[in-house]
C-alpha cells in the first residue's frame, strides 16, 4: 500500500462532517455525501454495492429527517474461500474547533506521527484500513484469499437506527454465506501492544421518579411539614451502591459467571501500565490496587453508576426551592450471564423496599428505559486464532486478549441474528481519544493496521482450508 495514497483518502473522508448526533438537515446531507463517497470507493475495488434506503426518522419536536442508507457490498463469491464480513460506521460524534480542539477537527492534521481529526480512529480510519488491505492484493495482482462483504452504516453514534431490522431482513440473503464477522470499532488498552476484543458489557438504564406534585414549593412556606421528593430520591440513590463500588441490590451478583483460572491468567499477561493509566485518567486513587482487579471490575463484573437528577435546581445562585418532582437516572453495566429482565425485577423490588421503609406520602415510579445484554465470544474460534497469527506476523508479539467495559450492541446483534463468529479487531491505541477533543489515529497504527487486515485474510484462508 502506498501510505500517501491511503492518507489522502482518510483526509478526504475526515473532511466530511458526517455528524449523526446533531439532528439537522445540514449534517444529514453530509452523512448522505459520506455514504455516497464510501459506496464509490467500494465500486472502485470492484465490489457490487447496494445502498439500502432506510426511510426517515421522526424526532420528538415533530420534524422528520432522512436516515442515511446502509451500504451492503460484496467482492468475490468463490465457494472454496471463506467469506469475511466487515462492519464499520462512517458517522462521527460532534466536534468544533473552538471546543478544545487544537486543530480543525475536519482537517486531518499530522503532528509528530499522529493524524488528528474527527473520525480518524472512530471509525473512518479502520474502515479505510480494511479497504487498503483489499486494494493491496489487487495492486500486487494477487488473488484475494477470501470473499469480502461490507456492511457500513451512518447512524452508529445515534444508536444504529434501523440496523438490527436490516440485519434480520438480510439474514438469509446477504448474510447467508458469511463465515466470520469482524468489527474494528474500539481501542487497544496499550499504546504499542495490539489487542483482540472478545466481549463487551451490556447496559440496563433506569429512571426513578419521586413525585409530590407537579409544581415546586417554597422552602420557607413548606419546609418541615412534608416529605420532600429530593430527600426521598437521595435516599433511594444512596441505597444502590456502597463506597467500595459494590452494588447493594440483593441477588444482583447471583448470575455473574464464575472466574476460571484460565481467565485469571489472561488478565496477568495484559499490557497495562497502572500508573500511566491513573495519571492519564486524572484520578487520585482507584477502588482497586492491582491491574488484574481493575481490569476485572471494568470488564467482567457489573458496575452501577448514578448519572444525574432531572427536576432539581442546578443553576448558580441560592434558590430556596423544594422540587415537587425529581427523577434520578442510573445504569448497571451487565456481564455474562446476567439477564436484563431479571435485573429489572431486582432493582424495582429493592427500590420499592427502601421507599416503603421511609413511610413517605410521595409517589415513586421506577422504569428500565434500556436493556442491552452483554456480548461474549468463543476465543477458540478459527478467526481468533487467525487474528493472533496475523498480529504476530505484523507486530511481532502476541495480542492482549481483552474485553470492553462499554456496550457495543452491534456485536451482539450479529452474533444472535446471524449465528456466526464475531470478533472485534481494533487498530487504535489507548490514547486515541475517540468521542473526545483531539481525536487521532497514529500514522503507524493506520499503516500497520492495514497490513494486519491483509495478513488476517491470508491466515483465515489457511485455517479455513
Amino acid at each position: 500500500m502506498d501510505p500517501k495514497l491511503g492518507r489522502m483518502t482518510l483526509k478526504e473522508w475526515v473532511a466530511i462532517e458526517s455528524d449523526s448526533v446533531q439532528p439537522t438537515p445540514r449534517f444529514r446531507q453530509e452523512l448522505f455525501r459520506m455514504m455516497a463517497v464510501a459506496a464509490d470507493e467500494l465500486r472502485r475495488l470492484g465490489a457490487s454495492v447496494d445502498s439500502v434506503d432506510m426511510g426517515s426518522q421522526q424526532l420528538p419536536d415533530g420534524q422528520s429527517l432522512p436516515i442515511p442508507p446502509i451500504i451492503l457490498a460484496e467482492l468475490g463469491n468463490d465457494l472454496k474461500k471463506p467469506t469475511v464480513c466487515f462492519y464499520g460506521h462512517l458517522d462521527v460524534q460532534p466536534a468544533a474547533w473552538g471546543d478544545g480542539w487544537l486543530t480543525d477537527p475536519y482537517t486531518l492534521t499530522e503532528v509528530d506521527g499522529k493524524l488528528y481529526g474527527r473520525g480518524a480512529t472512530d471509525n473512518k480510519g479502520p474502515v479505510l484500513a480494511w479497504i487498503n488491505a483489499v486494494s493491496t492484493f489487487q495492486a500486487l495482482e494477487q488473488d484475494l484469499p477470501v470473499n469480502i462483504k461490507f456492511i457500513l452504516e451512518g447512524m452508529e453514534e445515534a444508536g444504529s437506527i434501523a440496523l438490527e431490522e436490516l440485519v434480520q431482513k438480510e439474514k438469509d440473503r446477504f448474510f447467508s454465506g458469511v463465515d466470520y464477522i469482524v468489527i474494528s470499532d474500539n481501542l487497544w488498552v496499550s499504546r504499542k501492544r495490539p489487542a483482540v476484543t472478545y466481549g463487551t458489557r451490556g447496559n440496563s438504564y433506569f429512571t426513578v421518579e419521586v413525585k409530590c406534585r407537579d409544581q415546586d414549593f417554597h422552602s420557607g412556606t413548606f419546609g418541615g411539614i412534608l416529605n420532600e421528593p429530593m430527600a426521598d430520591l437521595v435516599a433511594l440513590l444512596g441505597s444502590l451502591v456502597d463506597s467500595s463500588g459494590r452494588i447493594l441490590i440483593p441477588g444482583i451478583y447471583d448470575h455473574v459467571a464464575s472466574l476460571t483460572e484460565e481467565e485469571k491468567n489472561m488478565y496477568k499477561s495484559i499490557d497495562l501500565d497502572l500508573e500511566e493509566y491513573r495519571n492519564s485518567s486524572q484520578v487520585k486513587k482507584f477502588l482497586f490496587d492491582t491491574k488484574e482487579e481493575i481490569l476485572m471490575h471494568l470488564w467482567r463484573f457489573p458496575s452501577l453508576s448514578i448519572h444525574g437528577i432531572e427536576g432539581a435546581f442546578d443553576e448558580p445562585g441560592a434558590k430556596t426551592v423544594i422540587p415537587g418532582r425529581v427523577t434520578g437516572k442510573f445504569s448497571i453495566r451487565l456481564v455474562p450471564h446476567m439477564n436484563a429482565s431479571v435485573v429489572e425485577k431486582q432493582v424495582k423490588h429493592h427500590l420499592e423496599d427502601v421507599f416503603s421503609k421511609r413511610n413517605s406520602s410521595n409517589q415513586m415510579a421506577v422504569s428500565m428505559v434500556l436493556g442491552l445484554p452483554p456480548w461474549i465470544a468463543n476465543i477458540n474460534d478459527s478467526q481468533y486464532l487467525a487474528a493472533k497469527r496475523a498480529i504476530r506476523t505484523v507486530f511481532g508479539t502476541d495480542p492482549d486478549m481483552i474485553r470492553d467495559g462499554s456496550t457495543i450492541p452491534v456485536a451482539r446483534i450479529f452474533q444472535e441474528i446471524i449465528g456466526k463468529s464475531v470478533m472485534m479487531l481494533p487498530l487504535g491505541a489507548v490514547d486515541d481519544g475517540e468521542h473526545s477533543q483531539n481525536e487521532k489515529i497514529n500514522r503507524w497504527n493506520y499503516i500497520e493496521g492495514s497490513k494486519l487486515f491483509a495478513a488476517f485474510f491470508l491466515e483465515i484462508a489457511k485455517l479455513h482450508e
